[in-house]
């Protein structure tokens, strides 16, 4: 077994550190508290072709392996979890496309998002179903050669950015099961009807936007059909958040090991009854919690990338990765917080910003009850073995 990086993800890592040391960590907390959207870092993400960073590399991508991936959630996360945002609904969206777009699609949309000339997210919640995608109301009713949707979507990241936006719709919404009724429309965001009505207002997860979208009569092309057949909007949605639960356990580590830096670095600084408080067994056993959390955390999410890497299903591999590593970022910034005492929960330091990230992760491309059933289902199945 062979638990090291090769060289070329040595390197990348060490490109992504170098960013987020150097461009994010210093203006993270200020940009978040103003509300300024971070658009210089953006710049640069483009620049490192990290909008691509799913799309095949014969339409301009960089098509990184799944270890790759995750360490670019990991690292941007460990900076400023809200820029990590910004690509993981991109990315998501890209690697939908490339796999169930049909060719026109690709060679439409592909080269431009790898590039970051155009944005995207994905378009699943709506303000009735989070969890419950088959609850959906949103709907598509064929007009012609057109259809005309109508509905609701919320909690839509780069809504106000995004460019093109793959909508899931109800295209036979008397379907039984009704998955079976459902598609996924790549809309250009241009086309009327389409409106991004308000931000939502969050605790953390600052730097993108969140919103929420209304859909009044808006009329795509039949073109405008993920992979140009009805009815299999689900399952290209549920492939998509496969890999963004990769996504969302390297942000949770990232947050994580975040924490345990700060924490870290503060008990060796802060001094109590003559000494540093990282003397004191209390604050070591804390450390050595965070710590051992942190690293099998970050295990679990190789794994299961290495695993994806394979080409195999991992349903169960990521959902575990995602399920224990959101914990471990929730409790590691709490512990982090109570290292640091009254200091934090003082935003002059950046352990409550970490705080108010974590608990997102567990609710994100599902959330961990969720996460629960998807690996016993996997356990049973036989799919995913232990032991």
């Amino acid at each position: 077994m062979d638990f090291s990086f090769n060289s070329e993800q040595r390197d990348f890592r060490a490109a992504l550190r170098q960013l987020v040391d150097k461009e994010i960590i210093p203006v993270a907390n200020e940009w978040e508290r103003t509300g300024r959207y971070p658009t210089e870092i953006v710049d640069r993400l483009r620049e490192m072709g990290l909008f691509g960073i799913t799309t095949p590399e014969e339409f301009g991508g960089l098509e990184l392996d799944m270890v790759s991936f995750t360490l670019v959630y990991e690292e941007l996360a460990r900076g400023w979890m809200g820029i990590a945002g910004i690509l993981g609904s991109h990315n998501l969206s890209c690697w939908m496309i490339s796999r169930h777009g049909t060719d026109e699609q690709k060679a439409q949309w592909l080269p431009r998002l790898a590039s970051g000339e155009c944005r995207t997210g994905i378009g699943l919640t709506e303000p009735g179903a989070g969890t419950d995608l088959q609850g959906i109301t949103t709907t598509a009713t064929k007009d012609g050669d057109d259809y005309v949707i109508r509905g609701t979507k919320t909690w839509i990241t780069n809504a106000r950015h995004a460019n093109v936006l793959p909508v899931l719709v109800k295209t036979d919404p008397t379907a039984s099961p009704a998955h079976k009724g459902m598609s996924i429309l790549l809309v250009d965001t241009t086309t009327p009807g389409f409106e991004v009505q308000r931000d939502m207002g969050k605790l953390g997860y600052k730097g993108t936007e969140s919103c929420e979208i209304f859909l009044d009569e808006v009329r795509v092309p039949q073109s405008t059909l993920l992979g140009g057949v009805e009815g299999r909007g689900m399952q290209q949605a549920l492939s998509g958040l496969e890999i963004g639960r990769l996504n969302i356990a390297g942000r949770s580590v990232g947050i994580a090991q975040a924490s345990y830096d700060a924490a870290l670095n503060y008990s060796r600084e802060r001094t109590a009854f003559g000494k540093p408080i990282s003397d004191f067994q209390a604050i070591q056993l804390k450390l050595a919690d965070i710590a051992t959390q942190l690293q099998a955390a970050r295990l679990m999410t190789y794994w299961a990338a290495a695993k994806a890497d394979s080409g195999a299903r991992v349903d169960g591999e990521a959902g575990m990765a995602k399920y224990f590593a959101s914990e471990t970022a929730i409790s590691a910034s709490l512990e982090a917080m109570r290292i640091h005492g009254g200091y934090g929960y003082s935003t002059e330091f950046n352990v409550e910003r970490y705080y108010r990230d974590a608990p997102l992760m567990s609710i994100g491309e599902g959330t961990n009850d969720i996460m629960r059933t998807v690996i016993a289902k996997a356990l049973v199945s036989g799919s995913v073995t232990v032991g």
